[in-house]
């Protein structure tokens, strides 16, 4: 028996383990572990959400495979109508799904790395090839690079994401509406749009202009913002043309009873995490100001909840591994084209800070 040919040679992700995993690890327990690696909310699920768990009344019985009543508060918290909703584990799920439903092997994405790495990822997995516009060394956008890249591959799909993972900065209006006159479809990630601007991000956010576009979807989660990452719960808008597609597409009871009971009480108390969301931007005004005091770390303006830095005149790996095994605090260390000697930085409570700086302090 035989795998399909392109899947020897791809790739494996790296993804970033739990708790238990990184206690083990460096002999730990998992109190004595500061966790900054994932762009985890550190404050978890809301106290309401946590009871509500804890009194499912029918965790035995398959969940709704249409999410209505998710999509019915979507709707309301998002001021875009249920029918362009789609619930998934994650916005993961709805990535791979897309991929799924446009792309035939050999087709291609388009992709302006440094950025999330599940993009060109999923391409592989789908036998299709992902096209590559680097962003500048501030990681703006290369406009005419993509316009060339648009017009020569003619991508399939061409993912972007505002604020973007791993730096935190924002697409400007101007620079979106650009994007979004290309002739291919974009697909606008926001995971972390609650943590930059106002309101959770609504003054900034594209995702109301999703009924009024043909070529234009947006993907968001409840993962960073809502405290929800183990839960894997996210969503996506898009254009009606699509969605019948996309239903008979998607794994029949995708969301699970906890992911969708979790959500739903959590734009119930969307003021409450609104608050959290503050504590976390204030956290993080707290923290770049002193990472650049620190002489041997440069830390780059972000809207997220996380600090992405080039390490100066040391070792970053190095740094990394110190960090972990010496003062139990765990970051993100990145080697790759554009993010040589980087590390990323999740945004914690006031305690995980200090532990950070003092850990950096004696390094």
């Amino acid at each position: 028996m035989k795998i399909r040919t392109h899947l020897e040679s791809l790739p494996a992700y790296t993804p970033i383990e739990p708790f238990e995993v990184l206690s083990a690890r460096i002999g730990r327990s998992p109190d004595q572990i500061v966790k900054l690696d994932a762009n985890e909310n550190p404050y978890g699920p809301l106290p309401v959400v946590r009871a509500a768990l804890g009194k499912m009344e029918f965790p035995h019985i398959y969940p709704d495979p249409e999410s209505r009543a998710l999509r019915k508060s979507l709707a309301k918290f998002t001021g875009v109508d249920e029918e362009y909703l789609l619930a998934g584990q994650g916005a993961d799920e709805l990535i791979d799904l897309l991929m799924r439903v446009f792309l035939d092997p050999n087709d291609c994405i388009l992709s302006c790395p440094p950025t999330f790495g599940m993009y060109s990822f999923d391409a592989e997995l789908n036998a299709a090839g992902c096209i590559e516009v680097p962003r500048r060394a501030d990681f703006s956008l290369d406009m005419e690079g993509i316009r060339k890249a648009v017009e020569t591959h003619q991508p399939k799909l061409f993912f972007i994401t505002s604020p973007n993972n791993p730096d935190g900065s924002l697409i400007d209006s101007k620079t979106m509406d650009e994007l979004l006159s290309l002739p291919t479809l974009i697909v606008l990630d926001e995971a972390y749009i609650e943590f930059a601007g106002d309101d959770l991000g609504a003054n900034l956010s594209r995702i109301r202009e999703v009924p009024m576009r043909e070529n234009l979807i947006v993907l968001r989660t409840f993962s960073k913002w809502a405290g929800l990452a183990g839960l894997r719960i996210g969503y996506g808008v898009f254009p009606l043309w699509l969605m019948p597609t996309l239903w008979k597409s998607k794994q029949p009871y995708n969301v699970n009873v906890a992911a969708s009971i979790a959500a739903q009480v959590s734009l119930e108390h969307t003021d409450e995490l609104k608050k959290v969301v503050e504590l976390l931007k204030e956290e993080r005004a707290r923290l770049f100001k002193a990472l650049q005091e620190i002489p041997y770390i440069k830390p780059y303006p972000t809207q997220s909840n996380f600090i992405l830095c080039q390490v100066v005149g040391r070792d970053a790996a190095e740094l990394k591994a110190r960090l972990a095994q010496e003062h139990g605090v765990f970051i993100r260390y990145f080697n790759k084209p554009g993010l040589r000697d980087h590390i990323r930085i999740s945004v914690g409570r006031p305690q995980d800070t200090d532990v950070l700086l003092d850990a950096l302090g004696k390094l």
